[in-house]
């Protein structure tokens, strides 16, 4: 996984801001005239707006539609700006001050980053450096999004299906290594699924060096070497993954009339346990974060966790990935979501997704059911964002995938050798 590249279209958020302030001058100009014949004195871009929404109604203005005689502007073009107009239009709560000078907006570097992406997968599809791969049993029950702190079991449960994990200790301290939870053991899994599903070995290598293998996962080796910075919540949360040993785990109570042969009700129990790796050598020297000679880390993947991640994997965008980075639960919605476009499109019928499902599945960690509608609600608008072929509509106590849509990532044939033993329904159901 990488960066990234600048939009084919648009350079950077300030050209598609310019290109806004362009078309809605235009647009204000035409209105004018068309009504009094006066034409409006043209802005100079470089006074501070007041508010978010003064730069939303004065500067971020689009033509009613494409190929506007008033406004000219491609297809294309018009659908990455107007999903740009419409994220800044979301941001009039954001307690930052919202400044055009010259030209530009001011917006969060995720933001930067939602949009920017956007304007990449409009214009093009991923190409193999692009793609990830995540495991469907990954998708199915997720990590913690923050830390459970030492308890001796985790679990997280998706119906029948349960996902439980248990950490190693530390021989040096005498105390749990911990749980994985967050962003960072999410991209380490796409990164985990994906090299090995590329090298078909269970032994991967973690780059040439340190910042290598950040930049593998999405991060940047230049956020300091502080507690907080990318490095170092990288090598804990590594330790805290590859110590891990996990199990899911399938249940079903069986009637008489699926086995005829029992005459009282029964209980299946499916169970796979696995240590995520069998071997593992790491070098961490974050004085020397771009040495070669002395990393040489790689990790062995234990053989029942191999085969489980590269059995059915679902593929995603790594630019979606770039853009959602800092969120779990939107990491986990953006995975959650194209395997369930896949399995809506083949069907060919529309599905209810209850809130209080996904709220089983993904909201372990919010207290209150509301809590997690709210920020499900808001991840899954930025989702759209990056995702445009995911077609939702609200309902009644949840929402409704709609059969018009399509995957985040189609695989064409010449990339199906990536994807050992694809399974028909890729897409896999998740919730019901």
């Amino acid at each position: 996984m990488s960066d990234p590249k600048s939009p084919g279209g648009f350079k950077s958020v300030s050209e598609m801001v310019a290109r806004l302030q362009a078309l809605g001058q235009s647009t204000r100009d035409n209105s004018s005239q068309a009504t009094d014949g006066a034409t409006p004195p043209a802005s100079d871009g470089g006074a501070e707006a007041s508010s978010r929404e003064d730069v939303v109604a004065s500067d971020l203005a689009l033509p009613e539609s494409p190929e506007s005689p008033e406004a000219p502007v491609r297809q294309g073009e018009f659908d990455i700006l107007q999903r740009f107009a419409d994220l800044v239009r979301r941001q009039d709560a954001v307690t930052e001050p919202a400044l055009v000078q010259t030209g530009r907006a001011a917006m969060r570097d995720r933001d930067a980053r939602l949009v920017e992406a956007a304007a990449l997968i409009a214009q093009d599809p991923p190409g193999p450096e692009e793609i990830a791969f995540i495991a469907r049993e990954l998708i199915q029950c997720t990590l913690p999004h923050s830390d459970p702190g030492p308890v001796p079991f985790w679990k997280r449960q998706n119906g029948n299906f349960t996902l439980s994990m248990v950490s190693q200790y530390d021989p040096t301290t005498e105390q749990l290594i911990g749980y994985p939870y967050g962003t960072i053991p999410r991209l380490l899994l796409f990164w985990l699924t994906t090299e090995a599903l590329r090298t078909g070995s269970r032994r991967l290598e973690l780059g040439r060096s340190y910042n290598d293998f950040l930049r593998a996962l999405s991060l940047s080796p230049n956020t300091g070497g502080g507690s907080r910075g990318d490095a170092a919540r990288v090598k804990a949360q590594s330790r805290r993954l590859f110590a891990s040993t996990v199990s899911f785990t399938y249940t079903e109570g069986l009637s008489s009339a699926k086995t005829p042969l029992l005459p009282h009700k029964a209980t299946l129990e499916a169970r796979q346990n696995m240590n995520i790796t069998d071997q593992s050598v790491l070098w961490w020297d974050p004085k020397a974060p771009t040495q070669i000679d002395l990393w040489e880390s790689w990790i062995e993947l234990g053989e029942k966790f191999f085969e489980a991640i590269t059995r059915s994997p679902v593929p995603v965008d790594v630019r979606a990935l770039h853009a959602l980075k800092r969120s779990p639960l939107a990491l986990d919605l953006y995975a959650w979501a194209t395997h369930k476009a896949h399995t809506v499109a083949k069907k060919g019928k529309a599905q209810f997704v209850p809130w209080r499902a996904l709220a089983a599945q993904f909201g372990g960690d919010y207290g209150r059911s509301r809590d997690f509608q709210k920020k499900a609600s808001e991840a899954l608008k930025r989702i759209q964002t990056v995702f445009r072929e995911l077609r939702l509509e609200d309902a009644d106590g949840g929402i409704r995938v709609l059969p018009s849509s399509r995957p985040a990532v189609q695989i064409r044939p010449a990339q199906r050798q990536l994807v050992a033993g694809e399974a028909d329904d890729a897409g896999g159901e998740t919730s019901e």
